[in-house]
């Protein structure tokens, strides 16, 4: 008898527990992360819910293809986790091959370091609206809103996930987006060797990458918008890059008017937005256009301005000689952090 019920009772214990599919065994639940050394991070600051339900939900959407009109291209195709999440190449590439004019910017960081206008050129106002754009983009991901939420809304098991992120199962395009912002805002970086250097340690930069230090912060005035935690002031300055006059512009190239475009103002022509430097040696090429092959020649050109080219008022402010390049790529090393890495999943949600 005793046997009996013992069985039966184990047979009700193994009736309690679910059976998770391949796509939830990969993905568990996790905590929220901590905000890592030098990078303050709160998410009760952010205008949406950041939960470990959404932030998986997120998660998933962020790196599954189907969200594009071919189901070729992802938001992870161009913001690769290796790359700092941004990529390894001067223009992003969407569906068919087809070549944009210029390169992902990194997300690190940035539900902390940009509070409005996002993109290159400032054109989304929120991190979630943001989200949206690539989706609907005829270059990127070639798709629409209606039909991406309808694709999502036909797999059950977003379904599940919608509910236990939301309370229900509805699909449309701002829960997409706001579960895809969830997840970049877990995105961090910190505790480089510049940050434990900050907090007391003096052996976590070499002599170099300490004058380095100094030049930045010093003559160099880089910090003037490459300032803060972020390492961006999250504003708007024209610094040349890709004007016709300029060494990096292309022949033949026609000018990025960058924020102009949005704005309309004369004042913003050729302006794009200040770009964080953490985790920056792992984004070549640099700028907007991924004109500069290396972080030498990326530090390079602010020794250069164009003739007879508007140029942002602190350009005139920058005093670096050549020796200075090489300390300052150095200490630009210095600021690869930690707490961002991520890959793919293999199995998505069905």
């Amino acid at each position: 008898m005793h046997t009996l019920l013992a069985l039966a009772l184990a047979a009700s214990a193994a009736a309690e527990v679910p059976v998770l599919s391949a796509w939830e065994a990969e993905s568990p639940l996790r905590p929220l992360p901590e905000a890592p050394l030098g990078v303050p991070a709160d998410f009760g600051t952010l205008p949406f819910a950041v939960t470990p339900e959404k932030v998986r939900l997120g998660r998933w959407l962020f790196f599954d293809a189907r969200l594009s009109a071919d189901g070729t291209i992802s938001c992870g195709s161009c913001h690769r986790p290796e790359h700092g999440f941004s990529e390894p190449t001067a223009h992003s590439r969407g569906i068919r091959g087809q070549e944009g004019g210029r390169k992902a910017p990194p997300i690190l960081n940035a539900a902390f370091t940009i509070q409005h206008a996002y993109f290159w050129d400032g054109r989304a106002g929120s991190l979630a609206e943001q989200a949206k754009g690539p989706i609907a983009n005829p270059i990127e991901m070639g798709s629409s809103h209606p039909a991406v939420a309808a694709a999502v809304g036909a797999v059950p098991g977003y379904r599940k996930a919608f509910r236990e992120a939301f309370g229900d199962d509805q699909v449309g395009i701002d829960r997409i987006a706001e579960a895809i912002a969830a997840y970049e805002a877990t995105r961090l970086s910190g505790n480089s060797r510049f940050d434990r250097f900050q907090a007391g340690d003096r052996t976590a930069l070499s002599e170099e990458e300490q004058r380095g230090r100094e030049i930045f912060f010093g003559r160099g005035r880089c910090d003037r918008c490459h300032g803060g935690a972020g390492f961006t002031d999250s504003r708007f300055h024209a610094i040349g890059v890709g004007t016709p006059g300029h060494f990096t512009a292309r022949p033949g190239a026609a000018p990025d008017p960058g924020r102009q475009a949005v704005t309309g103002a004369e004042a913003d022509r050729g302006a794009f937005r200040t770009p964080t430097l953490r985790d920056v040696s792992r984004r070549a090429p640099y700028m907007h256009d991924g004109s500069a092959a290396t972080l030498f020649e990326a530090v390079r050109a602010y020794q250069f301005q164009a003739e007879g080219v508007a140029l942002d008022p602190v350009m005139r402010e920058i005093d670096i000689t050549c020796p200075d390049v090489d300390a300052l790529v150095a200490f630009l090393g210095a600021l690869d952090g930690t707490g961002f890495e991520d890959r793919p999943p293999r199995h998505f949600p069905q």
